[in-house]
């Protein structure tokens, strides 16, 4: 299982949440960032509109599920793990 976390250097709402998703990073949670400006062959495949937007993609790379906004920490592990 891993977190596809989709951001934007331009975006506010993803510059309080980036800190957030580091934190999970390096307590283990396995979590991918994904710039929409660059990376847009990826953004397109999982049809992002919005960020930031974090999907949960299994071992195949299938989009398990998503949340879209700002989100607290245990919020996220909890989405991680269910």
């Amino acid at each position: 299982m891993k977190l596809l976390y989709f951001s934007a250097p331009w975006c506010g709402p993803c510059k309080m949440f980036g800190p957030v998703m580091d934190k999970l990073a390096n307590e283990g949670l396995n979590i991918q960032k994904v710039n929409v400006d660059t990376d847009v062959e990826l953004t397109a495949k999982y049809g992002i509109r919005s960020v930031p937007t974090v999907v949960k993609i299994n071992d195949e790379g299938y989009a398990v599920s998503t949340f879209v906004g700002v989100k607290d920490a245990n919020y996220v592990k909890e989405f991680y793990n269910g």
